[in-house]
């Protein structure tokens, strides 16, 4: 084996804070002082000098309202070198916040900059629709966060045109806060093979902002993939 067929798949110098290698892992250029919260137990690789702190008390303080069924799942990582992240070979999107705020299904929360403002909320009129609970993670600021996604995700922004965006609620992993979301009904064609009652739900979106959107819409692939 040469280095010429390795060096395809070697790491590039770091050209911003987070980016992808390739599809399904995230690099983060770490700096001291400048901490990541990160899925617990998602760090593959690292180079340098790289701590990990299970379950800070910024977490903690969080952790009876994380509705995920994992406690408390972040980690803080802290240091300087380069930090690999990996979710169960879940694809990856890197997104740099400028003053911006995300509602993000927890299940779909790689890393983010710890110094961005975060917190468990509320999301009004989810609870009818299957799948979905009732509660995501905010995080606002200015800064990067990494999302996973079963299979390669699509970012719409709603803000190109008139039209609404309709998203179906089990493969929305994150939108922009500031969007107007309204939920509405139609006729499910699969139900004529059985697999529905007739009626299916989505999400629609509008204004100034960006959804992602996973092409997976059984919440139970998020559960499946962990296992």
């Amino acid at each position: 084996m040469t280095q010429q067929q390795l060096s395809g798949y070697a790491p590039t110098p770091p050209a911003a804070r987070m980016e992808n290698h390739g599809s399904r892992m995230v690099k983060i250029a770490m700096q001291s002082g400048q901490d990541v919260f990160a899925r617990t137990g998602s760090m593959v690789a690292y180079e340098g000098f790289v701590q990990y702190e299970p379950s800070p008390p910024a977490v903690r303080q969080m952790a009876s309202q994380w509705l995920t069924g994992e406690g408390a799942p972040l980690m803080k990582c802290s240091g300087d070198g380069l930090l690999f992240l990996a979710d169960y070979g879940a694809d990856v999107v890197c997104i740099n916040l400028n003053d911006e705020a995300l509602s993000v299904n927890g299940t779909n929360i790689l890393a983010f900059d710890a110094h961005l403002q975060w917190g468990v909320q509320r999301v009004k009129g989810m609870a009818k629709f299957a799948g979905q609970g009732l509660f995501n993670v905010g995080i606002s600021g200015t800064g990067w966060v990494a999302l996973t996604s079963r299979g390669t995700p699509i970012v719409v922004d709603c803000g190109r045109g008139e039209d609404e965006t309709f998203v179906d609620p089990d493969a929305l992993v994150a939108w922009s806060t500031h969007l107007k979301m309204k939920g509405r009904s139609s006729f499910k064609a699969s139900s004529l093979i059985g697999r529905g009652s007739g009626e299916a739900y989505q999400l629609a979106f509008s204004g100034q902002g960006f959804v992602v959107v996973q092409p997976s819409e059984d919440s139970t692939d998020r559960l499946r993939a962990r296992g």
